[in-house]
């Protein structure tokens, strides 16, 4: 029989020693992992609080809608601010804008009125009352003529001649009075000759004259060119009359 060598003992001895440690190992290690699960349910319980100076990023889950709901409330806070600061804006904008319409109208308004004090200044110093001669163009119904135009003569001489557009003649027609000439004359007898041209009965040309012979008083003088229809002949009629 072979006897056993010094080595071979030893090693026996270790693996012996080993089989009756790996027990007490395992009996450790699961107590170790009873004691693990409990201390992990009970840590947040025992979990710190957090600092009174923490900042939103370390703030708890929970508390995220709430900070949420804040942000968008100041989010809406503020739009609603700058559309009041815009509303105000325009409305100050839009008195000043009405302020300033009414100073231009007011200023338009001047303006016509010295305009009409200076034409009225212009005639009396062009046109003195002793000397002033006026002459007036009235039409009345109008179906059997259509006026183109007028000429006029005081004592053989051209003073006007002044052509009609369709606009003017219609305005006449609805009682329209048009003053056609003013200009001074010394005192004495004249003679006024007008010639009227247009479209007659049947749109046939037609032209024809009237004269009036007239004492230049002292004062204004005004003359008016009448124009008139003749039912029972079916044609115009062109008188002169002297407004005393």
């Amino acid at each position: 029989m072979r006897i056993p060598s010094f080595r071979s003992r030893w090693l026996a001895s270790l693996a012996l020693a080993l089989c009756l440690c790996v027990p007490g190992l395992a009996a450790r290690a699961a107590a170790a992992d009873d004691v693990q699960p409990a201390m992990a349910t009970s840590a947040p319980a025992a979990a710190p609080a957090a600092p009174a100076d923490a900042s939103p990023a370390d703030a708890s889950p929970a508390d995220a809608p709430a900070a949420e709901a804040a942000a968008a409330d100041g989010a809406a806070a503020a739009p609603a601010g700058d559309a009041q600061a815009l509303a105000d804006a325009a409305a100050a904008t839009d008195e000043g804008t009405r302020g300033l319409d009414e100073q231009i109208q007011g200023l338009k308004k001047q303006v016509v009125d010295l305009n009409k004090d200076l034409f009225v200044l212009e005639e009396e110093l062009l046109f003195p009352a002793n000397t002033q001669v006026a002459v007036f163009v009235s039409m009345d119904v109008g179906d059997f003529f259509g006026l183109d135009s007028v000429t006029l003569k005081i004592d053989d001489k051209d003073v006007s001649n002044y052509l009609y557009t369709p606009r003017e003649t219609a305005a006449l027609l609805k009682g329209g009075v048009q003053r056609l000439y003013v200009g001074n004359l010394k005192a004495g007898e004249h003679e006024l000759v007008a010639f009227f041209a247009g479209k007659g009965p049947n749109e046939r040309d037609y032209r024809r004259g009237a004269s009036i012979r007239f004492e230049k008083g002292i004062g204004a003088k005004y003359l008016e060119l009448k124009i008139t229809d003749k039912v029972r002949r079916q044609q115009p009629e062109f008188e002169i009359r002297d407004w005393e």
